[in-house]
């Protein structure tokens, strides 16, 4: 047996986060794969150092506009496919899907859109996740075992949010993107994290603008699913709340494979 350690980071900008140790930081943690969102650059904009650091196939999805979105996956393992969308669904324009086929399982990198910019963007984000679910579903009549890591921006139980009831009519924390997320479970796909632990307080996201990591007052949003068929593979789940240098800290999970 091998373990792949699989961490998954909303960076919010990797140009902004490789000035804060994040290549040091990758070099000492040694992930198998790196699952980046919110990346805020096209490769044009990166040393290569940065686009593809030594050890690491790289694969990038930005959309054309510059300075925002974006999605990174750096694989160990060169992958047996890379796909960039959902087949048939439209929602390719933001650069937020790297799909990465391993044979043995399948590897989603997802940044889910947030809500909080009005109504339009609100319906944008829930048919962006029915169009998500309909693609993972469809994808595991094919290939049983998928991994779903990614900045879903809903944390999904009270218990994965400082406050619930203050942000009961804020998107992040609406009952839609909550019920969604019930239905989403409900398809087979297990929260690693709350598969290990049920502790709160545990968080992936801080609002900057108050200092709310210093209190932690925070959302849990980033997360880790697989296929209920995957999960005894899991051995581990885990938030990396001490790694600065991002709004966000990685989360992960390390999988017991076949070599």
């Amino acid at each position: 047996m091998a373990e792949v350690k699989i961490l998954c980071w909303n960076v919010n900008g990797i140009r902004a986060i490789s000035g804060r140790g994040f290549l040091e930081w990758l070099r000492k943690e040694s992930p198998d794969i790196l699952c980046l969102q919110e990346t805020k650059a096209h490769l044009e904009q990166l040393d290569k150092d940065l686009s593809e650091p030594y050890g690491y196939n790289t694969y990038w999805n930005y959309p054309e506009r510059k300075g925002y979105a974006g999605v990174a996956t750096f694989t160990k393992t060169e992958p047996v496919a890379v796909k960039y969308a959902f087949d048939g669904a439209g929602f390719d324009l933001e650069g937020r899907v790297i799909i990465t086929d391993y044979g043995d399982y399948i590897l989603m990198n997802v940044y889910f859109p947030n809500g909080k910019m009005g109504k339009e963007r609100l319906k944008y984000k829930m048919n962006f996740y029915e169009a998500f679910l309909s693609f993972a579903d469809s994808l595991k009549t094919k290939c049983a075992k998928l991994i779903i890591c990614g900045d879903f921006n809903t944390a999904h139980k009270a218990i994965d949010l400082a406050r619930p009831k203050e942000n009961e009519h804020v998107s992040g924390f609406l009952p839609e993107e909550r019920d969604w997320m019930d239905k989403f479970v409900s398809h087979g796909y297990v929260d690693t994290f709350r598969h290990f632990n049920s502790e709160p307080n545990q968080y992936t996201w801080w609002d900057m603008k108050t200092r709310a990591r210093d209190r932690n007052v925070g959302w849990r949003i980033d997360y880790l699913f697989v296929t209920e068929s995957l999960l005894p593979a899991v051995s581990s789940a885990f938030i990396m709340s001490e790694v600065m240098g991002s709004d966000h800290c990685p989360a992960g999970i390390v999988l017991q494979t076949k070599k």
